[in-house]
């Protein structure tokens, strides 16, 4: 069994509670828009890396890492990129090599909008965690973290940390 910590869309910050939230996990993925090695540097203190490369990364970044990334850890084969969208919507790009790997799970970034739904037409789980910096018009920080064991994915939780400033006020009219 592998706890893996999941997040994207740094920006070149990374909360201090996102790196308590991660501190169990085996592995930790980044689904591109690092921002900063020092992102890295921080998340590889906590358990080794696997990465992609966003459409802000500089050419340090890319040079040390791909655009897409497909491997199997538990028996589940994972697909990563940066830009990818979702079912029914994907990215031409990811599309053709979502069809070419066919892959259990389906990890993008880049919207900055948390999603976890499954594929039904392809039998395939899709997960973009979000943002977990503190760039962009996302109103909160995510982060996911969940188990793979033995082909399976399990216990899935999701970071929520409302970002400073961004917090949503509702009225109520009478």
């Amino acid at each position: 069994m592998k706890k893996i910590g999941l997040l994207s869309d740094t920006h070149g910050f990374v909360h201090e509670r996102i790196k308590v939230f991660f501190k169990d996990c085996r592995e930790i993925w980044h689904a591109g828009d690092v921002g900063s090695q020092s992102v890295l540097d921080e998340l590889a203190q906590i358990a080794p890396l696997r990465v992609v490369y966003g459409n802000i990364d500089n050419h340090v970044l890319r040079a040390q890492w791909p655009e897409d990334a497909v491997f199997v850890v538990e028996g589940v084969k994972v697909y990563m990129t940066h830009i990818g969208s979702y079912p029914g919507r994907y990215d031409r790009r990811a599309f053709k090599l979502i069809d070419v790997h066919l892959p259990d799970i389906f990890i993008c970034g880049h919207s900055h909008i948390l999603k976890v739904m499954p594929d039904k037409k392809r039998k395939i789980l899709h997960i973009n965690p979000g943002a977990a910096g503190n760039y962009g018009f996302h109103l909160s920080m995510t982060a996911i973290r969940f188990e793979l064991d033995r082909g399976r994915i399990d216990n899935l939780e999701v970071f929520d940390l409302p970002r400073p400033g961004r917090e949503v006020y509702t009225t109520m009219s009478q």
